[in-house]
């Protein structure tokens, strides 16, 4: 009895262990809880619990240093195509897109600049139809000069220009970009393009004008030989008041034309200028004549600037000088003393800068022709308005 009472309490002991072990299984195991140790056992080593994970930041996309590529997959031939169409679209409409500039300088009677006008104040015609202003600013602009120099004047004139050629500096800024040419049969470029005004200084205070006698003495009226209808009998060559008269070898035409070769790359954001001094003399052998040079300086939107010296200022006719700066929208200056030429210098680059700017798309105008007339008025009275009298079809942007 004894023995069934120890046999059904062993059974009873391992029944309830069994039960426990399956209620505590490896499914239900709780972390951290360590297994149960067996008689005679060692305890097994703590296992390292699982580290939670870490939290991960967004993912950083490294630029590529390839200028100019694109790594992303290509567009599927569809969507190509219609980029492929965009892009022509935009280019006709860049090419259809004519615009005319035009740098305008309005004066009172008494010559003075006039600065506050407004877009409604103005009128703009081509070839005598009104046009629409589509923009208009009174904002300056920076300058690309060539300063262009007769380096052939007379000694009088060659000195007065030489004493006063380091003011034409004073007239620059920073932003404002210059360069230097000579010209007397050909030009010569003294210095290309630079934004450094002091380097400009420098190099127009070096600068060494040549000079020529304005005639060849041939005595006077008891001195100077036989003559029949104003020409010597010696030589044959015209005289006047006993002074045979120079011979003229200087090209104008192609001088300027040279600058305008300079200037014509230049952006449209910048006032392009030619920036001449000159007594206006001109020979019969240029290359290029009045008119090409001027069709180049208005398909360029380039404006002449004029200081007229010697022969032209005691003239004061209109003279070549004359003639490029109206056609181009530029002005003509005439001075006789030093300090008055040294403050036109001023004047040129401050008429220059602060003109006004309007642009029109021509509309109603005859394609035909490449030439077309341009006038630009004021409301406002007593008021002299000076701008270019024209551009060229085949020049617009």
């Amino acid at each position: 009895m004894t023995r069934l009472i120890s046999t059904l309490g062993i059974v009873l002991l391992f029944g309830a262990f069994a039960a426990a072990q399956q209620s505590g299984g490896p499914g239900t195991q709780q972390q951290g809880t360590k297994p149960p140790v067996q008689p005679g056992q060692l305890a097994p080593p703590a296992q390292p619990s699982a580290p939670a994970p870490a939290a991960q930041a967004p993912p950083v996309q490294t630029p590529q240093p390839q200028t100019g590529q694109s790594q992303s997959a290509p567009p599927p031939p569809g969507q190509a195509q219609n980029s492929k169409q965009r892009g022509e679209a935009r280019q006709a409409i860049k090419i259809r897109t004519n615009l005319v500039i035009i740098p305008v300088t309005v004066k009172n009677r008494d010559g003075q600049l006039i600065g506050d006008l407004q877009r409604d104040e103005f009128r703009v015609f081509c070839d005598n139809v009104e046009q629409q202003i589509v923009f208009f600013t009174s904002d300056p602009y920076p300058l690309s000069a060539v300063v262009l120099i007769d380096d052939d004047l007379s000694i009088k004139s060659a000195d007065q220009v030489q004493k006063s050629l380091s003011a034409i500096s004073g007239g620059f800024g920073p932003n404002d970009e210059v360069a230097v040419v000579t010209y007397d049969q050909f030009p010569n470029t003294v210095s290309e393009f630079s934004f450094n005004n002091d380097l400009l200084f420098t190099q127009l205070k070096r600068l060494d004008l040549h000079s020529h006698y304005p005639g060849a003495p041939v005595g006077g009226p008891l001195t100077s030989g036989a003559t029949a209808n104003g020409r010597s009998l010696e030589t044959g060559a015209p005289t006047t008041l006993g002074v045979q008269q120079q011979k003229q070898d200087k090209d104008l035409d192609d001088a300027v034309y040279a600058a305008g070769e300079m200037l014509k790359s230049r952006g449209r954001d910048r006032r392009k200028i030619v920036f001449l001094i000159s007594d206006g003399n001109n020979s019969r052998t240029n290359e290029h004549t009045l008119d090409q040079t001027l069709q180049l300086l208005l398909k360029s939107d380039i404006s002449v600037y004029s200081i007229s010296v010697g022969h032209a200022f005691m003239q004061k006719e209109s003279t070549r000088l004359e003639r490029y700066a109206t056609s181009t929208g530029g002005d003509t200056f005439y001075a006789g003393k030093d300090r008055g030429l040294e403050n036109l210098y001023a004047s040129v680059t401050e008429q220059a800068r602060n003109q006004y700017t309007i642009t029109f798309q021509p509309q109603d105008t005859d394609r035909s022709k490449d030439y077309h007339s341009i006038e630009v008025r004021v409301r406002r009275p007593d008021l002299d308005v000076t701008a270019r009298q024209g551009y060229y079809q085949s020049g617009l942007h």
